[in-house]
């Protein structure tokens, strides 16, 4: 572990990149041989708005990333957050630990926010809008949603108390687990049952890109199932029925237009309704 750790304190820029390039790569060619849905449609024009959102995401980061340097060394020398407040433990608790509350923090209450607040309810929107989920839906997100999904996770390294080596841990987890479980994978429903009672599955997240109510209120967590199912937004729904998208934005030519897509936040707020 103490190999591992000291490995993402110093990550070159390089291999994280590569990271997110390897992951794309194996879902999409994992999506072509095991899929899930026999979508109609030609692929790399589907991709090509996500993958622009995806490289906002990676400028967005990299641009700030900065403030999560400086917050992590100093609540690592100032031996501030939770995590440095316990006992001490073994260096692999430790960095569970981390990981597991950032997940929290960085995925699940930022997500579950943007579902409850309005105005980021229509900047989140982007994300729900693509009627054909796959991995390059991973990171389908409105630059806006972006900067605020980097400044709860900033919030989360500063109560935490995570050191860097933890932070850049769970990016590269948060990277492959949101390529994972929006990938157009079919994999056995029982495996997939087993898998969601320890990390987010598939199916699982799956469920939360339906397109009415309750299913999109549900299943906010990326990495840990425990989220969900410690504050009752687990759900469970066939998948042969999911119908992906948002009922009260339809249109999936305009869903899939970058020009629409940059100026949905700005439209009138319509929630999803109700099954």
């Amino acid at each position: 572990m103490q190999t591992i750790f000291s490995y993402f304190e110093s990550i070159p820029s390089s291999h994280r990149s590569l990271i997110l390039v390897s992951g794309i790569t194996f879902f999409w060619l994992l999506e072509g041989a095991v899929p899930l849905f026999n979508f109609n449609y030609k692929k790399w024009k589907h991709a090509i708005p996500n993958l622009f959102f995806t490289f906002t995401t990676i400028i967005i980061n990299f641009s700030l990333a900065f403030l999560l340097l400086k917050t992590a060394d100093w609540v690592d020398v100032n031996n501030f957050g939770l995590i440095n407040w316990l006992p001490e433990m073994p260096l692999w608790l430790y960095v569970t630990l981390g990981i597991l509350f950032l997940d929290f923090f960085g995925a699940y209450l930022a997500h579950f926010v943007e579902h409850k607040v309005a105005v980021l309810w229509m900047v989140h929107l982007v994300h729900h809008s693509d009627h054909n989920v796959d991995t390059t839906t991973a990171n389908r997100h409105h630059p806006i949603e972006s900067i605020i999904r980097f400044a709860f996770t900033l919030l989360g390294v500063f109560v935490i108390g995570t050191p860097i080596a933890i932070v850049f841990m769970y990016q590269s987890m948060s990277l492959i687990f949101t390529q994972f479980t929006h990938a157009n994978i079919k994999m056995s429903s029982k495996f997939d049952t087993f898998l969601s009672y320890f990390i987010v599955s598939p199916d699982m997240h799956k469920v939360h890109h339906h397109y009415k109510l309750p299913y999109t209120d549900s299943n906010y967590g990326n990495i840990f199932s425990i989220w969900d199912r410690i504050f009752g937004t687990y759900m469970k729904f066939d998948r042969d029925k999911i119908v992906y998208g948002v009922d009260t934005f339809p249109d999936e030519v305009k869903n899939s237009s970058l020009k629409e897509l940059l100026k949905q936040p700005f439209q009138g707020y319509r929630k999803p309704t109700n099954i």
